[in-house]
């Protein structure tokens, strides 16, 4: 209609109309753009919480892992210092007790992040949704520690391989320990508690590069321990700057 007036008054030469009119399309044209932009920033925002919302149940389940490794490696490492001291020639009292010191050890495990979100944003091109600069350094600081961490444990699998392992397949029946160990944490209900003689390490106990497997396990532990705990430090800071930013 505005168009269909501005073409009448072009005819009449009414200038004043026509400027009026050409103002009314103009304004118009900014107000749809506005409202179309307003809709875009919601739609957008709504997004962005459902994604942050995502990323804080990762980081939260994150610290939750990080806190279980921790305990578990420093009882690693309590363990290795344990086993040393019969490398050192304290006499075995509880042959049990050290084969299942020595197999909680060997049975390390990787740890692994949580980061199924962040990966999502980075796939899908999404992660400029994140409109708080904290929030993406935060996730950047993150899977850069999470990187050397993994550095930190390919150096141990190689050395546990290499000072763990192969000395025990090398010099040590796997079999009894195994029964032992099976026959411990059923409580009796499988493997065998007669399945462990009283010299069974002896071999292992003289061997060289097995001892200096376990103060490997003392070092790296420690090392990645570390990493491990600015880790959780800075997850922890994520989340207050999401929760700050939810709160928005």
């Amino acid at each position: 209609m505005i168009l269909r007036r501005l073409s009448q008054s072009l005819r009449e030469q009414n200038w004043t109309a026509i400027v009026i009119e050409f103002l009314l399309v103009v304004i118009g044209v900014f107000l749809g753009i506005q409202v179309s932009n307003w809709n875009q920033a919601n739609v957008d925002r709504a997004r962005e919480l459902g994604y942050l919302h995502n990323i804080r149940e990762d980081v939260a389940a994150n610290i939750r892992e990080l806190d279980g490794y921790l305990t578990t490696r420093e009882q690693g490492i309590a363990t290795a210092r344990r086993i040393l001291e019969h490398y050192n020639g304290k006499p075995i009292a509880d042959i049990s007790t050290f084969n299942a010191d020595s197999i909680s050890i060997y049975n390390w495990k990787r740890f692994y992040l949580g980061d199924n979100t962040y990966q999502e944003l980075i796939g899908s091109g999404n992660f400029a949704l994140l409109s708080n600069a904290k929030v993406k350094d935060g996730l950047l600081d993150i899977e850069a520690m999470y990187r050397k961490l993994k550095g930190e444990e390919d150096h141990f699998r190689f050395d546990s391989e290499t000072l763990l392992y192969r000395p025990i397949y090398a010099t040590t029946d796997l079999g009894p320990m195994l029964e032992d160990y099976e026959f411990r944490m059923s409580k009796g209900q499988a493997g065998r508690g007669d399945a462990l003689h009283a010299g069974h390490f002896d071999t292992l106990l003289h061997n060289l590069e097995a001892k200096n497997g376990f103060w490997m396990v003392i070092l790296e532990f420690d090392a990645m321990n570390e990493q491990m705990r600015a880790m959780r430090d800075r997850s922890r800071q994520l989340l207050a700057d999401i929760d700050t930013e939810l709160k928005h």
